[in-house]
């Protein structure tokens, strides 16, 4: 069975990617150019392709140009006059770094190359997005029904649909979790975990060299996951892990007093 995988080079995918080789899959990974200010991503996860590949992991990894997007897309992280806003995930600020409909775009290209390598495979597809549920605060095309009802769509609108299947393993669960399954998948793989999530990127305003100040929220729920788990996040800041720690917890408990 081969997996189509949509891999941004954030930690969610690349755990989901780090999952599907401990399974033994058959794998084809898109990672997609919108026009992101962050697009710094896009080199992040040919890092990681390169160093699974050094390490004997076979990767079918395309980088697919919808830049122009960001032409009529609105949102923080593709519109230069709109700031990437600081602080917590849950605060409303955090809704302008919704891209308007990316899920879905992202869904309807992998399925439609999912159909094409069942057309030229004959074996069963299966798509996999590395969704959780910390993201259905405020990204909606993050939710369990809107992949429902996705599927639904794309099946009425294709032939040969009934060989195409979806694999959403975080979706109802947090980053966290996710970490530990990545950190797990690295241990059977023989890899180290810390050069691989070195090798991601979480932030959505990276200076040039993809290191973060820690002040957008995709970076303090990175963080505060790390910490839950008992592990310094060995990815690349600006500052040191207890002043960026010290920043997330602070922001945690604006939004809960």
């Amino acid at each position: 069975m081969s997996y189509v995988l949509s891999f941004s080079g954030g930690i969610d995918s690349t755990s989901l990617l780090l999952k599907l080789i401990s399974q033994k899959k058959d794998i084809y990974a898109l990672t997609f150019d919108y026009g992101q200010k962050h697009s710094i991503e896009i080199q992040f996860a040919k890092k990681n392709i390169s160093y699974l590949s050094k390490r004997g992991f076979n990767i079918k990894h395309q980088i697919i140009n919808i830049s122009d997007l960001v032409n009529i897309l609105e949102s923080s992280l593709t519109n230069n006059s709109i700031e990437v806003p600081e602080g917590h995930y849950l605060d409303e600020n955090m809704k302008s770094t919704f891209v308007p409909n990316r899920n879905a775009i992202f869904s309807s290209i992998i399925y439609a190359y999912a159909i094409s390598i069942y057309k030229r495979t004959k074996n069963q597809v299966t798509l996999s997005l590395g969704v959780h549920s910390g993201d259905h605060e405020i990204y909606p095309d993050c939710r369990p029904d809107f992949y429902k009802q996705i599927m639904e769509s794309f099946k009425i609108g294709n032939w040969d649909s009934e060989n195409i299947d979806i694999y959403l393993p975080y979706i109802n669960i947090n980053k966290s979790d996710i970490i530990k399954d990545g950190i797990k998948s690295c241990e059977m793989l023989g890899i180290d975990y810390k050069s691989i999530y070195k090798n991601t990127l979480t932030t959505y305003f990276p200076n040039k060299d993809g290191a973060s100040n820690g002040k957008t929220g995709s970076d303090i729920e990175r963080i505060l996951s790390f910490y839950n788990i008992g592990i310094e996040d060995p990815g690349l800041y600006t500052k040191p892990w207890k002043e960026l720690l010290k920043y997330a917890q602070e922001s945690e408990k604006s939004i809960n007093s």
